[in-house]
């Protein structure tokens, strides 16, 4: 069942943030939503200003405006314990790194309420996951898209959780973090370094996706990106596709597809970010559009990850070689 509520904002509701302003109302007090739920209900397109969708938490308000907001039923149930295989890099009873493979949902949604990575760290962990926020569940810090594969880190204590959350929201600036992925991409960019620095946010139309946009309505992104080896070359003799290796300098959703399709390479696979270049595969040589064909998604792998223990101050480092789809293309391009 889902509730409507619709607020005409008063004079003292001017200049405020809309996420900020919603918090405060007595409405949405009484159903005891949260800021944190309110933002989710703004970014996933629930909340409206003056009948457009308000995706930014942050937008100024202004007097008079009406806000329409749709609050869908919670969630009833915890996810449940289930015995899935896990590729484990490192466990304490603090933390616990993971080579996820592709295909694996990291939390339960819509459509994907069980066999995800929480119902699974959830049976392997057993009594030895404390209660985070006194619910034993692991904590999440941050998440691979279902069809990215990869190393992770999950917290298994309220302590790591909060150190892995100061830290992962740090972006490695102040604090040690490494995150690199690689990553397959339609053609190659013509210098061999560079950086992505472009905000993201919710596509205006197409509310499943992200886009770069201004710097109002999005989040800052930064993406780093290396040229590693170039495959094969079209009529105009350029590249037909490349190997890049991107480091985060921030963690926003769909970041590296985003960036790498804005300048023009979007990633080998990828339907959402580089439909356009389906075409391209014309250009590979059959064992590579065979190849292309059996990974079945987009070609991304987060291949190192490295922090400071949050507990014991160890550093740690961890590297994962690229799944058997993923390393199958790369040969196949080379070869081509």
């Amino acid at each position: 069942m889902t509730t409507k509520i619709q607020i005409v904002v008063e004079d003292d509701g001017a200049g405020q943030r809309l996420d900020h302003y919603l918090a405060a109302r007595p409405e949405l007090g009484a159903m005891s939503i949260s800021r944190t739920r309110i933002k989710g209900l703004i970014e996933s397109g629930l909340v409206w200003l003056d009948e457009a969708p308000a995706l930014i938490p942050k937008t100024k308000m202004r007097a008079g405006q009406i806000v329409e907001i749709e609050v869908p039923e919670a969630a009833p149930a915890e996810p449940k314990a289930e015995k899935i295989p896990l590729d484990i890099c490192f466990e304490d009873e603090f933390l616990i790194v993971l080579d996820k493979p592709a295909g694996l949902v990291v939390h339960p949604g819509a459509g994907h309420e069980t066999g995800t990575l929480v119902n699974a760290l959830i049976a392997h962990c057993g009594d030895s996951l404390s209660g985070i926020g006194g619910v034993k569940r692991p904590g999440i810090v941050h998440r691979l898209d279902k069809d990215t594969s990869g190393l992770l880190v999950v917290a298994k204590t309220d302590a790591a959780h909060q150190g892995l959350s100061k830290l992962f929201a740090d972006h490695g600036r102040t604090l040690p973090l490494t995150r690199e992925y690689l990553a397959i991409c339609w053609g190659a960019p013509e210098r061999t370094s560079g950086t992505i620095d472009a905000p993201l946010g919710r596509h205006a139309i197409q509310r499943e996706k992200m886009a770069v946009v201004s710097e109002e309505r999005g989040r800052e992104a930064v993406t780093h990106w290396r040229l590693l080896e170039k495959f094969g070359a079209d009529r105009e003799g350029r590249p037909v596709a490349s190997l890049i290796a991107c480091a985060l300098e921030t963690g926003r959703t769909h970041q590296i597809r985003v960036h790498l399709s804005s300048i023009g390479h979007p990633l080998l696979g990828d339907e959402v970010y580089g439909a356009g270049f389906k075409t391209k595969a014309n250009q590979l040589s059959l064992k590579a559009q065979q190849a292309l064909a059996a990974l079945d998604r987009q070609a991304l792998h987060a291949r190192a990850l490295g922090f400071e223990h949050p507990i014991t101050g160890e550093d740690l480092l961890f590297e994962s070689d690229p799944p058997a789809d993923f390393a199958a293309l790369v040969e196949a391009l080379r070869a081509s």
